[in-house]
């Protein structure tokens, strides 16, 4: 197998695998179906995280080699799992940006939207100084498919409401964008999590089910 990807280029964006830790083991989640592959790349951490440092670093080397319309923390794990790196590394961004060092493109976190349980406090006003967008996996139109569906760890259990102050809160917050997303084809109604995405005041995306690589 080669070696683990810390950061990879996707489409228009630059995606940092941050950690492989996630209180959730969704049914529908690739990281199991693709051995922790994706578009060619390792995301397997063997459990050795990379520091703020490596990542700034190999973010400069991607960045000054072509400019990407997004920077965007999505790996095989959930990023709020590691909190101060993300914000660490999204404020360093941001002072970058701010100095001319990049050509502009926004910071997007994707998230399964438990920060707030994971941290035990309100994570929003620390993200909002760190990233311009944010996407909750939220997948489910109430707690009892959100349980079956995304098989939270203990302590994690009614998690589902804390996704969706977590959603409002961003809403609130004056990023630049928050959406809620729902996979297809997993027995969730597209339409009834659009509603509820709507009712935290967030937009919606309905992500395709991807089948095995």
């Amino acid at each position: 197998m080669n070696e683990p990807t810390i950061v990879y280029r996707f489409k228009n964006g630059l995606y940092i695998n941050l950690t492989n830790r996630c209180p959730n083991l969704c049914a529908f989640c690739i990281k199991t179906k693709w051995h922790m592959q994706f578009d060619g790349h390792n995301l397997d951490l063997q459990g050795q995280e990379p520091t703020v440092q490596e990542v700034l670093a190999l973010l400069d080397k991607e960045l000054r080699a072509a400019p990407v319309q997004e920077v965007v923390f999505c790996g095989y794990g959930e990023p709020t799992m590691r909190l101060d790196a993300v914000l660490a590394i999204g404020r360093a961004l941001k002072q970058a940006q701010a100095q001319g060092k990049y050509p502009a493109f926004k910071i997007r976190l994707n998230t399964n939207g438990l920060g707030n349980l994971i941290n035990h406090c309100d994570i929003v006003p620390q993200l909002r100084s760190a990233v311009d967008v944010v996407y909750v996996s939220l997948n489910a139109q109430n707690e009892e498919l959100w349980r079956k569906l995304l098989r939270p760890a203990p302590g994690y259990e009614n998690g589902f409401a804390s996704v969706l102050e977590f959603l409002k809160g961003c809403a609130s917050a004056g990023f630049d964008r928050v959406a809620a997303s729902c996979v297809e084809n997993t027995g969730a109604d597209p339409a009834a999590v659009r509603a509820l995405a709507a009712s935290c005041g967030a937009d919606f995306n309905e992500r395709e089910y991807l089948n095995e690589q």
